[in-house]
């Protein structure tokens, strides 16, 4: 008694769909060796010495390897009060205006009010106008309050600067959470405060930690008000002082991509941890309920 054989199918993949393979990848590799380079420089950089950095043609790697560079921008300049100023203003402004942006976020995403409309209308105006339009206005505020130089000054700025454009990214995740969670929780007998910090923040972890993402790289890179307001050496913030390592008789090319290494460590560290929700905060709102 013969049995029978099912000859199954091999799927095979056809040159085509191979050659297509290849070229993505490359494609693929190209990219990453394009936005790769400029780090690699700046840290091929930091490691010669300030005589090597300054050769033509420029070396790929560096001929005697050294690490003088960073130990002459604590010595040399303030690197370190730079670092805290910037750490503190950052973080500070991060948490008072991603609070204020989410508050304000919710209210709009679930509540109907006269005026809504507009008054999403004009957060989005608000990001139409270049930021430069606004360092006139800006330093003439602090300058009547008596807070130019000053890290008050500064965190009211950095704390308001951000609010509108947080706020519609918040107000775009919160509309993906159903609202009949709320009505639930209502129910319930919750209040709208208690319902907000219990169940929605928790459920809304993914865009915030993106909100606080953007909102810290926004604070921590911001130069052109830091730069009018902030006068003294143990004011200034990182790009402040980043700007200032270099002058019209001295030019050392390895102290300032040394500082630049050391001002981008803590947004990889940032970027590391948060990285899960941030990925996860791109594909929200892809599947409508």
């Amino acid at each position: 008694m013969s049995a029978n054989i099912i000859k199954r199918p091999v799927n095979r993949i056809s040159p085509r769909a191979v050659r297509e393979k290849v070229f993505n990848y490359l494609l693929l590799v190209l990219l990453a060796l394009f936005v790769l380079f400029p780090i690699y420089w700046m840290l091929n950089t930091s490691f010669k010495t300030q005589s090597e950095s300054m050769w033509i043609p420029p070396t790929m790697f560096p001929a005697e390897p050294t690490t003088v560079a960073y130990s002459n921008i604590f010595v040399l300049f303030p690197m370190a009060d730079y670092f805290l100023n910037t750490v503190k203003l950052s973080t500070i402004a991060t948490i008072i205006g991603v609070f204020m942006s989410t508050m304000s976020a919710y209210g709009i995403s679930r509540f109907r009010f006269v005026g809504r409309g507009a008054f999403l209308s004009f957060l989005l105006i608000t990001q139409m106008f270049p930021s430069i339009m606004m360092l006139i206005p800006y330093y003439s505020i602090l300058s009547r309050l008596n807070l130019l130089n000053t890290h008050e000054g500064m965190l009211i700025l950095y704390s308001v600067g951000g609010v509108a454009m947080c706020t519609w990214m918040m107000k775009g995740y919160f509309d993906t959470i159903p609202i009949s969670l709320d009505e639930a929780a209502r129910i319930d007998g919750a209040s709208t405060v208690r319902t907000y910090f219990q169940i929605i923040i928790p459920l809304a972890l993914p865009g915030l930690a993106a909100t606080v993402i953007y909102a810290f790289l926004s604070h921590w890179n911001e130069y052109q008000m830091a730069m009018i307001s902030l006068k003294s050496d143990r004011m200034k913030t990182l790009t402040v002082g980043l700007a200032s390592l270099h002058s019209e008789y001295r030019v050392s090319w390895n102290e300032v991509m040394a500082a630049a290494a050391v001002a981008s460590v803590p947004l990889v560290v940032l970027f590391v941890f948060c990285q899960k929700y941030f990925i996860a905060s791109l594909t929200a709102g892809a599947v409508k309920q």
